[in-house]
C-alpha cells in the first residue's frame, strides 16, 4: 500500500507542477517522496544558492526559514485537499502521508 500511496502522491505534486526527484536525484534540490512505514515521506531539499538566499533574506526579515514553511504549506494544502492526511516528520519540515487513513476510506 505505501508503495502505491508514493506513486499517487508523486503523481499529484507534479500534476500541481512541484519538481518531484527520483532515487538517483542524491544532491538535486527539490521534493523527494519516499515510502516509508506509516506511508509516504515527502522532503525538500533547497540548492546552495536557494539557501544562501533564504538565509539572508531572513536576517533581513528577523524571521526563520520562511520558504521551507512556504512550501511545506504548499504541499500540505494541496494533499489534504486530495483528502490525505498529512503530519509534520520533524523540525526539518518532512511531510508525512499517512496511508492509513486510506485503508479506513475504503472499508
Amino acid at each position: 500500500m505505501p508503495a502505491e500511496l508514493v506513486s499517487r502522491v508523486s503523481s499529484a505534486l507534479v500534476q500541481a507542477g512541484f519538481q518531484v526527484l527520483g532515487d538517483a536525484d542524491t544532491g538535486v534540490p527539490g521534493l523527494r517522496v519516499t515510502e516509508v512505514p506509516e506511508g509516504a515521506l515527502v522532503c525538500w531539499t533547497a540548492s546552495d544558492g536557494f539557501t544562501s538566499l533564504a538565509r539572508d533574506q531572513a536576517r533581513r526579515a528577523g524571521s526563520g526559514d520562511s520558504m521551507r514553511v512556504l512550501v511545506q504549506a504548499a504541499v500540505t494544502g494541496l494533499l489534504v485537499q486530495l483528502g490525505h492526511t498529512v503530519t509534520e516528520a520533524c523540525d526539518e519540515g518532512d511531510l508525512v502521508v499517512r496511508a492509513d487513513t486510506e485503508e479506513s476510506d475504503r472499508a
